[in-house]
C-alpha cells in the first residue's frame, strides 16, 4: 500500500470528486447514441459544451470545415460517411506561466452491431451494482465522466492554477481521428496530453498503427457450366491470401519491450470479402478490404509498400496474376503509431498519481496493439499518454461495460496529476 500526505491544494479539490455526479453523467452521455458519423455526434458536443461552460471554462465549439481538412495532405482519413462535424474545446481561464496539460476524449462510438446480442438497448444503459452497461460505456463515455469530474472538483476546490487546463472533446476518432486533427489545426495546443481510453489500469505509453487497405483482384467472367473458360477471382486471391498470412507473421518478430505481451501486436486481418454478382457465373472481380498493423516507429509508407511488395511477389509467381495484377488502394483510416518520449516526466507524474489517489501501486507500463488520437498528439510535438477507466477488450462488443468505482479512481487520478503537471500559486 501506498500512503502520501496531499498538498492543501490537492486534498481539497480530491475532497470535491463528486462520485454521485460522475455516475449520473456516465448514465447521460452513454444515452446520447453518438455514433461516428451520425447527428448524435453533433448532439453530444454540443451537450458537453455546455457542461464545459457550467464549469466556467473558455469554450471553443465550431463547425470544422471538412472540404480544407481533406485536401490536407495529413489528413488521417474517414470511414464514416459524414457532412459535418463539430470540434469543441474548453480551457481553463487564467493561469500564469504554467504549462497547459490537455485532457483529451472522443466522442463518438461505434455502432452497437446485432441488437439480439444485447441485452436490451445498447442506449440504454443498463446497472449492475457497480457495472454500467451499454455502448460506449468504456469506449470512452466514463473517459469523458472522469475528465469532467475531474475539472470540476478542481474548479470547485477554490485552486488557483499556475497554468492551465484545456479539454479537447473530439469526434471521429473510431474511423481516423478526423476530430483530433482538426482541434490541432485550430491551434489547439498543449504542454502534455491525457487520454482516457480504456486501459485496464495500466499506464499506455506508445499505440501500434493501422492503415486500411483494399485489394482489387481480377478474373474472367464466363458461364459457371464453362467455368474452364474464365478464371475465377475467388481462386486467384488465395495465394494472395496466404502470401499475407506470411507477411503477418515477419511484422511479428523483433518485437519492442511494450509490445512483448501480445500474441499478434501487428496484426494483418482481412475483414471483407465481396465476390460475384449471379450464382452461375465465373466471379470476374473480388474486393478484400482489411487492416495492416503499423509497427511502433514505423513509417506508414514503410508499412503500405511492405503490404505492396508482398502482393506484387505473390501476383509474380501465379501464372494470371502476372499479367493481371493485383491493384492495391487506401482507403479509410489511416492511424500511424506513435509513443511518448523516453524519459518524459508525465509517465512518472501519472503513475504516481494513481497510486496515492487509491492507495495502491502505480499502474504498469505498455503499449497497445491499437491505433488512437494520441499519434497525432505526440506528431504534433506533445507529449502523450493513455490512463482511463474499462477494459478495451470489451470495447466495441454487445458486453462492453465499465465500473463506476474505477471512473471514481481514474478521477481522482487525473485531480492530482493535472495539479502536479500545471502547478498552482
Amino acid at each position: 500500500m501506498t500512503t502520501s500526505v496531499f498538498t492543501a491544494e490537492e486534498a481539497a479539490a480530491l475532497a470535491q470528486v463528486d462520485e454521485e455526479a460522475i455516475a449520473r453523467t456516465l448514465l447521460e452521455l452513454i444515452a446520447i447514441p453518438s455514433v461516428t458519423g451520425s447527428a448524435a455526434e453533433t448532439e453530444i458536443q454540443h451537450d458537453l459544451a455546455g457542461r464545459l461552460d457550467q464549469l466556467g471554462l473558455d469554450v471553443d465549439l465550431w463547425s470544422m470545415d471538412l472540404a480544407e481538412l481533406r485536401a490536407n495532405p495529413g489528413f488521417p482519413g474517414t470511414e464514416a460517411p459524414r457532412d459535418e462535424a463539430w470540434g469543441l474545446v474548453g480551457v481553463t481561464a487564467g493561469g500564469g506561466d504554467g504549462p497547459t496539460v490537455i485532457l483529451q476524449g472522443h466522442v463518438d462510438v461505434v455502432p452497437p452491431g446485432d441488437l439480439g446480442q444485447w441485452k436490451g438497448d445498447p442506449f440504454v444503459p443498463r446497472v449492475v451494482g457497480d457495472t454500467v452497461y451499454g455502448r460506449g460505456a468504456c469506449d470512452m463515455k466514463a473517459g469523458l465522466a472522469a475528465h469532467l469530474a475531474a475539472i470540476a472538483a478542481i474548479r470547485a476546490s477554490g485552486a488557483e492554477l499556475r497554468g492551465r487546463v484545456a479539454v479537447h472533446f473530439v469526434v471521429g476518432e473510431e474511423d481516423g481521428g478526423l476530430g483530433a486533427f482538426g482541434t490541432l489545426r485550430r491551434g489547439h495546443t498543449g504542454d502534455a496530453c491525457i487520454i482516457a481510453e480504456p486501459t485496464g489500469g495500466t499506464l499506455v505509453t506508445a499505440n501500434a498503427g493501422a492503415l486500411t487497405f483494399r485489394l482489387g483482384v481480377p478474373g474472367l467472367s464466363a458461364h459457371a457450366s464453362s467455368r474452364d473458360a474464365g478464371v475465377s477471382a475467388i481462386d486467384v486471391y488465395l495465394p494472395v491470401h496466404r502470401a499475407l498470412a506470411r507477411l503477418e507473421g515477419e511484422r511479428n518478430t523483433d518485437l519492442d519491450p511494450l509490445m512483448v505481451e501480445y500474441g499478434i501486436p501487428y496484426a494483418l486481418s482481412v475483414g471483407t470479402l465481396r465476390s460475384g454478382d449471379w450464382a452461375s457465373s465465373v466471379p470476374d472481380l473480388l474486393v478484400a478490404e482489411g487492416r495492416l498493423g503499423v509497427r511502433l516507429d514505423e513509417d506508414p509508407q514503410a508499412a503500405r509498400a511492405a503490404l505492396e511488395r508482398c502482393v506484387a511477389e505473390a501476383c509474380a509467381i501465379d501464372p494470371w496474376l502476372r499479367d493481371h495484377p493485383v491493384e492495391v488502394t487506401w482507403p479509410g483510416g489511416q492511424f500511424a503509431s506513435g509513443r511518448l518520449p523516453a524519459g518524459h516526466p508525465l509517465r512518472d507524474v501519472v503513475r504516481g498519481a494513481c497510486a496515492e489517489a487509491t492507495g495502491g501501486p502505480g499502474p504498469r507500463e505498455r503499449g497497445a496493439p491499437y491505433g488512437s488520437d494520441l499519434r497525432l498528439y505526440t506528431a504534433a510535438g506533445i507529449p502523450t499518454l493513455q490512463y482511463g477507466p474499462g477494459d478495451v477488450r470489451l470495447a466495441h462488443s454487445s458486453q462492453e461495460r465499465v465500473s463506476v468505482s474505477e471512473t471514481i479512481d481514474v478521477a481522482r487520478t487525473l485531480v492530482l496529476a493535472v495539479l502536479r503537471t500545471v502547478g498552482t500559486k
